[in-house]
């Protein structure tokens, strides 16, 4: 599987998960405009720099001027992380881990929440954020997990189904409508969590530092 990751210009991670995820086979980075002024601070050296270029300052435009495949997209009917997406696509990424696209705004986080959604078809992305790891899910996942692992899940729409084996609180064939029902802080039991989810995508989010600390990323 081809793996990259993608650096938003939100709030950024520590360096210490970046050099993880390049640990872990995610050996190119992408920086969607202004997260390369993260990069900059964290003294890393992005493969390539996309966007409109509005959002990084002129000195790190000009340190990764030799550096960097530096690529600026005026258009604006896409977003600077969408640009990324859409460049790691055309790479033939398999997975890309969205980094950075959380932060003060709540409408640039529920955009990039959407976005996960919107390419799920072409890429698989995850976002890590704070503590927590996002992860989409469709049709039938086996997930490697300790018994006592905290695990929520978030579904759309009523058409959705998930059935689940190895959680506490297990679900049948269970719609999970955004704004009427979840599964917040259910517990796995077993050292495989099954997750069926039929007619649609839903959302798995994880403990980052639970899943880094027992090698189950």
């Amino acid at each position: 599987m081809k793996k990259c990751i993608i650096l938003a210009n939100g709030k950024p991670p520590r360096k210490q998960i970046i050099a993880y995820l390049l640990s872990k086979g995610y050996s190119t980075l992408i920086c969607a405009d202004g997260g390369a002024n993260h990069a900059r601070k964290m003294n890393l050296v992005p493969d390539y720099i996309i966007g409109d270029l509005d959002s990084i300052s002129a000195n790190t435009l000009k340190y990764y001027e030799t550096k960097s495949d530096i690529i600026k997209l005026s258009r604006q009917n896409d977003t600077d992380v969408e640009k990324a997406i859409k460049l790691a696509i055309s790479k033939q990424f398999d997975e890309a881990v969205l980094l950075g696209v959380t932060g003060d705004r709540l409408d640039h986080t529920f955009c990039n929440l959407g976005i996960v959604i919107k390419y799920y078809d072409k890429i698989r992305c995850i976002i890590i954020a704070e503590n927590s790891m996002l992860i989409p899910l469709s049709k039938m996942n086996t997930i490697k997990s300790i018994p006592g692992e905290t695990m929520s899940l978030y579904g759309f729409n009523k058409k959705t189904k998930i059935t689940t084996k190895g959680l506490r609180y297990p679900l049948t064939r269970t719609a999970l409508p955004f704004g009427e029902r979840e599964s917040t802080s259910n517990v796995s039991t077993s050292t495989e969590v099954k997750i069926n989810v039929e007619g649609g995508i839903i959302f798995l989010i994880r403990d980052f530092n639970f899943l880094k600390t027992n090698d189950l990323f």
